[in-house]
C-alpha cells in the first residue's frame, strides 16, 4: 500500500509531507476505531527485551525527531513500535531554523535536516502527555504537586523523552535547561534521553567533551535522585552521541557516561559527513540520515559495545533501513534499535517486517 502512497508524499515538500503524516497518525491514534484498525494491520509477534530495568514488548523503536512535541504517541504505538521516543523538547518554545530545512536525497535513500530543535516547549508537551497537568495549573503554582496520581499511560509502548537545551541558552548555563526538563518529565517518561549531539544547534556538540559531559551528567544524576524520591521510581537516563567524534573522543564521552551513572547510550545522531552522496542536494547543510549513515553508525556501535563491555545497554540508530539492518545491529550487541528515515522510504509496515525477521 505504501508504494502507492509514497509518490504522492514525495511530491510534497519534505517538511509538509512529514507534518501531514504526523497529523494523520495523531488523529488515527486518538480515535479508538482507527487505532484498533492500525493495531490489526500492523500486528507483529511479541519479542520482549529487558533493558534499563524496563521490559520492552519488542526491540524496535521510533527515534527522536519524528514526533517532536508528543502529539502522535498513540498512533505510532499502534504501528507496532516497542518504544516511542518523542522530542527533542526544549524548556521554552522555539521555532528552530528557517525553512527550507529538510531535504530528501532520493538517489541516496537519505535525508538532510537542519531543523534546529523546533519545539512547542515543555509546557505544551506536558499537556499532551497529561491533560490533567493544565487543569491543575493553580494547584501546581500553589505547590501542591504535579497532577499527583492522575497520570495515565498513553500506550503500551515504552515512552522515551529526548531533552535538549534552548538555542539561546549558552553552554555554560545549559545544565539548568536539562535539570528543568528532568524535573518536568521524570513523572511521564519510561526513560529520558539527553541530546548533546545534534549538529543543528550551534555549539551543542561541545558538551560531548569528557569534562563538560561528566559535569552535566553528574548534575542530571543528582536531579534524577530528587525525582526518584518524589515519584517513587528510578527513571533511566540515556545519552545520545554523535557519529562524528574521533575514536578517542568517543571513548572519552563513553567514560563520562559511565562515571556519571547514566543507564545507557544511544548511537548515533545524524552526521555532517557527505562521503559518497549522489544527490544534487548533497551540499545542503545539516545532519545526514539514512543509508549513507549505515557504515559509520555500525562502526560507532562496534566501538561503543567494546568500550562499554556490558556495563550499560546500547540503543543503535542511524542507517537502519531494512530488516537485515535491524538484525545486524542486534547481533552486534545493541539491546534496542531505532528507525526514522527508513520509515520515510519503506513505510509503516517496516516495523512489522523487522519483527518477523528477528
Amino acid at each position: 500500500m505504501y508504494s502507492l502512497i509514497r509518490p504522492h508524499l514525495f511530491r510534497l515538500d519534505p517538511e509538509t509531507a512529514h507534518e501531514r503524516t504526523l497529523k494523520a497518525l495523531s488523529l488515527a491514534g486518538n480515535f479508538a476505531p482507527s487505532r484498533w484498525l492500525l493495531q490489526l494491520l500492523f500486528a507483529a509477534p511479541s519479542k520482549p527485551v529487558d533493558a534499563f530495568g524496563l521490559t520492552f514488548k519488542n526491540p524496535i523503536g521510533i527515534a527522536a525527531g519524528y514526533d517532536k512535541d508528543g502529539v502522535a504517541i498513540r498512533g505510532l504505538s499502534a504501528l507496532g513500535f516497542g518504544h516511542v521516543e518523542v522530542g527533542t523538547v526544549t524548556p521554552t518554545p522555539q521555532p528552530g531554523n528557517p525553512s527550507p530545512r529538510v531535504f530528501r536525497l532520493v538517489e541516496d535513500e537519505a535525508v538532510i535536516n537542519r531543523m534546529g530543535f523546533p519545539s512547542r516547549g515543555s509546557e505544551f508537551m506536558q499537556v499532551e502527555l497529561d491533560p490533567a497537568y493544565k487543569a491543575n495549573f493553580v494547584e501546581r503554582i500553589l505547590g501542591f504537586g504535579r497532577s499527583r496520581g492522575r497520570f495515565k499511560r498513553l500506550s503500551n509502548a515504552m515512552l522515551g523523552i529526548n531533552l535538549g537545551k534552548n538555542k539561546n541558552t549558552p553552554n555554560e548555563e545549559a545544565v539548568y535547561d536539562y535539570l528543568a526538563l528532568v524535573q518536568n518529565f521524570s513523572r511521564y517518561a519510561d526513560y529520558l534521553a539527553i541530546n548533546v549531539s545534534s549538529p543543528n544547534t550551534a555549539g551543542l556538540r561541545e558538551l560531548q567533551s569528557r569534562a563538560a559531559l561528566e559535569i552535566l551528567l553528574t548534575h542530571i544524576h543528582q536531579q534524577r535522585l530528587l525525582e526518584q524520591k518524589q515519584f517513587k521510581k528510578r527513571i533511566p537516563i540515556l545519552v545520545k552521541l554523535s557519529p562524528d567524534m574521533t575514536e578517542a573522543e568517543l571513548d572519552d564521552a563513553i567514560e563520562a557516561v559511565l562515571r556519571s551513572r547514566m543507564d545507557g547510550i544511544i548511537v548515533t545522531n545524524t552526521t555532517l559527513g557527505r562521503d559518497g552522496l549522489q544527490s544534487s542536494q548533497k551540499g545542503e547543510s545539516g545532519g545526514l540520515s539514512g543509508s549513507p549513515l549505515r557504515a559509520r553508525s555500525e562502526a560507532v556501535l562496534a566501538q561503543t559495545v567494546k568500550k562499554v563491555n556490558g556495563a550499560v545497554p546500547i540503543v543503535s540508530v542511524g542507517g537502519v533501513m531494512n530488516p537485515d539492518d535491524a538484525k545486524k545491529r542486534l547481533d552486534m550487541g545493541a539491546a534496542l534499535v531505532q528507525i526514522y528515515t527508513g520509515l520515510i522510504y519503506r513505510g509503516p509496515g517496516l516495523v512489522k517486517e523487522m519483527l518477523h525477521a528477528l
